[in-house]
């Protein structure tokens, strides 16, 4: 197979075109319904999302888009615009043609899959950026490509990357930016991953219950594609390789909707340590490759606000990969 005849799609979950609630109820409606989101009977689903959930969040949700909101845009989609064009320059020789594209919005995959059907590439790399893999997420975004490419008449060789979040240069790249931080130095660290309902956790294990799972002391057999347990043991791997010690840091999920999501939930997580008395906190979130409105608002505002009205002084949150040259590198090495 000739090197010079493969595409590499980067897919991340996606964002509103502008900060506004036209465009904010569009990505809301398109993100929403899918039904690996949230994984209701269709009716039900149908219900929840068009006559509840988006009427009363669109404009909650722009007012926080315009805190997230830079004067280049959306931070989501500059960060894969500037690491698409950093892949483009290192992979040399190699040939790939690279591509950005985001689950819902713009740049939209399903066009993105429109122009290589027309360039027909020897080999398409997918490549969903969620280091922990997810129905709701990976699942999606490879759902969507297959139901896309079964249409053509020609098939191209595809590749799917999994997880990585055990990978060696998923685990270095994100260390040094912990490390980067003096973790020593905090009075507690905090690794905080996005949320999932319960029911969806169970279904990866249908025989052992969320709750009587041991993946928060090890990785069990079968935890392979179970999210909570990869969260698990994305943190033992980071803590290991940043050297922390055990008691000197702790699991958290954010971004809750109800009570029957996983826990221990950040908020409650940050009131109890300023109630104990941990002043200084650092919050790293594995779960996400680039920050976005999770990070910069929910964590480096409100979690910030909220830690110090329960009496905290500090807390600072370690920034995500982005577009360093370090995470374009750990890519490549990642798909090779």
């Amino acid at each position: 197979m000739s090197k010079k005849n493969k595409a590499l799609i980067l897919v991340n979950v996606g964002t509103p075109d502008e900060p506004n609630i036209k465009s904010v109820r569009r990505f809301l409606s398109q993100f929403l319904n899918d039904l690996r989101v949230i994984d209701l009977p269709w009716i039900f689903q149908k219900i929840l999302v068009n006559l509840i959930i988006i009427p009363f969040r669109a404009k909650n949700s722009t007012q926080l888009y315009k805190k997230l909101w830079t004067d280049k845009g959306s931070p989501i989609s500059i960060y894969i615009n500037s690491l698409t064009n950093k892949l483009q320059q290192k992979s040399g020789k190699k040939g790939f043609n690279i591509y950005p594209a985001m689950r819902y919005g713009n740049p939209s995959l399903k066009k993105v899959l429109e122009k290589l059907h027309k360039e027909m590439p020897e080999e398409i790399i997918v490549f969903p950026l969620f280091p922990q893999y997810a129905s709701s997420t990976t699942g999606s975004v490879n759902e969507f490509v297959m139901k896309q490419i079964k249409k053509w008449n020609n098939f191209p060789a595809l590749r799917f990357i999994g997880q990585f979040y055990n990978h060696p240069s998923f685990i270095k790249v994100f260390s040094e930016k912990i490390n980067h931080y003096q973790p020593e130095t905090f009075d507690h660290i905090i690794f905080s991953y996005h949320g999932l309902p319960i029911r969806q956790i169970n279904k990866t294990h249908p025989n052992i219950k969320e709750q009587h799972c041991n993946c928060t002391s090890s990785m069990p057999d079968h935890g392979r594609y179970c999210y909570k347990a990869a969260c698990y043991e994305t943190t033992r791997l980071l803590a290991k390789a940043c050297k922390l010690t055990p008691g000197s840091y702790s699991v958290g999920f954010q971004s809750r909707l109800s009570k029957n999501w996983l826990k221990p939930f950040m908020d409650e997580k940050l009131k109890s340590f300023a109630k104990e008395g941990k002043k200084k906190i650092l919050v790293v979130a594995p779960s996400f490759v680039a920050d976005c409105l999770e990070t910069t608002v929910e964590i480096g505002i409100d979690y910030k606000k909220m830690f110090k009205d329960a009496g905290g002084e500090e807390l600072v949150l370690v920034e995500s990969l982005n577009d360093e040259d370090s995470w374009a590198e750990a890519i490549m090495e990642i798909i090779e």
